[in-house]
């Protein structure tokens, strides 16, 4: 069977983009077994040709009512698959999905009946918050960054913007590339509803959320963006672990620095 990409360059672009990136998670670590999701809405790159496609699956219950992503079409990884396995076979190990006109279920559509991960309704959720409040961002990553998980073992870096003002200091560019920083979520069950919501409520005010003891979340505009959010964060923190396995706590950028910083880049305060 014709996978759904063939002739639609701008659709395979994305879906090579996701697959590129669930290479780099892997590759750093932050991919064990099947851990992490991608989420993309690829609306936009629907033509009528696909808006016809019969289902290949029986409605999924979202396990929520989500009104902004009616009649909207998402590239999901699927449950139980690996990303290093995503990244050789993106349409083997991930699958459309088609959200349907009650906003409450969703239909995988192609190329097979791939299950979207458990963690589906949180990156549902997240998008629906994306299109109610205009923003562009289309893509959203989950994944487990060494470094930044274990700084949530320390109680020190759950209180708020402790890590953050710990993260900006390290290096110039995290603060450049990140200027709303790493909104922290006391540890919730994977999956859940109340988890979804809390990522929802930091990414209000930061540009990644922090899960305690599990990853982060992050949303951009496509999935190489949203990667990025989540190198420079966790650049930071390695460069804080090192400092402290060589045994001392690193300086970090003084107030005055980082204060001459945001002013000279405009960045927000």
């Amino acid at each position: 069977m014709e996978s759904i990409l063939t002739n639609r360059p701008e659709l395979a672009y994305q879906i090579g983009q996701a697959a590129e990136v669930a290479g780099y998670l892997w590759e750093k670590g932050w991919a064990e077994r099947n851990g992490g999701n991608i989420t993309l809405n690829i609306t936009e790159y629907v033509d009528d040709e696909i808006k016809a496609m019969p289902a290949i699956s029986e409605p999924i219950a979202i396990g929520m009512h989500l009104p902004y992503i009616k009649g909207c079409y998402f590239y999901c990884k699927g449950t139980q698959k690996r990303m290093r396995d995503l990244a050789r076979w993106p349409m083997d190990n991930g699958s459309i999905i088609r959200i349907l006109d009650d906003c409450e279920h969703y239909e995988i559509i192609a190329d097979k009946a791939v299950m979207s991960t458990s963690e589906a309704p949180a990156h549902l959720s997240v998008h629906n918050y994306l299109l109610e409040k205009g923003s562009p961002y289309r893509a959203s990553l989950h994944t487990h960054p060494i470094e930044l998980i274990a700084l949530t073992h320390n109680k020190h870096f759950l209180e708020k913007d402790v890590a953050t003002r710990t993260l900006w200091s390290m290096i110039p560019e995290t603060k450049a590339f990140c200027p709303r920083g790493l909104g922290i979520i006391p540890y919730e069950l994977p999956g859940s509803v109340n988890l979804a919501e809390a990522t929802i409520k930091q990414l209000e005010d930061y540009d990644v959320a922090m899960w305690e003891k599990h990853g982060v979340f992050a949303v951009d505009v496509d999935i190489m963006s949203a990667f990025d959010q989540v190198d420079v964060l966790n650049k930071s923190a390695l460069i804080y672990v090192a400092a402290k396995s060589m045994g001392f706590e690193p300086d970090g950028m003084s107030d005055e620095q980082m204060a001459e910083m945001t002013q000279a880049f405009n960045l927000p305060k």
